[in-house]
């Protein structure tokens, strides 16, 4: 497992980047460059499970491990859905099961710094390096 890490500052106080990092609408926005229609099912609590899915049914299956409202929001992904059923761990799966990702926001006089940590395999690094700097 590799880490990734992406910085940037916006122009705009946490309480908007977040919002727009996790309101429906704005978060099927961000992650369209994933997939297009893409979105997420959860009721968004610390310790709850979430599901990133696409439009076919497909993602994976998330539990939401902290949450600190402004600040910080990290997944713990567990799981892969196939036709909106939570499939059991398998071999692939197991490579990746329990790697994480994080959404740090710091502000600073109205502006907020958004810093996002996630673990990759090996053969997703170059794919997630390129796209998500686009999101």
């Amino acid at each position: 497992m590799k880490k990734l890490h992406f910085s940037v500052n916006i122009q705009a106080p946490a309480k908007t980047v977040w919002d727009i990092l996790w309101t429906d609408a704005t978060y099927r926005q961000w992650t369209s460059v994933f997939s297009e229609g893409s979105y997420a099912v959860s009721d968004w609590k610390e310790g709850s499970r979430i599901s990133f899915l696409s439009p076919d049914g497909g993602g994976m299956y998330s539990r939401i491990s902290k949450k600190v409202p402004y600040e910080l929001m990290v997944f713990t992904h567990e799981g892969v859905i196939r036709n909106g059923v939570e499939e059991p761990l398998d071999e692939e799966t197991r490579k990746w099961s329990g790697s994480e990702e994080a959404y740090l926001l710091k502000e600073h006089d109205g502006k907020t710094e958004l810093v996002v940590e996630l673990d990759v395999t090996e053969e997703h690094y170059s794919y997630f390096n390129e796209v998500f700097p686009k999101a």
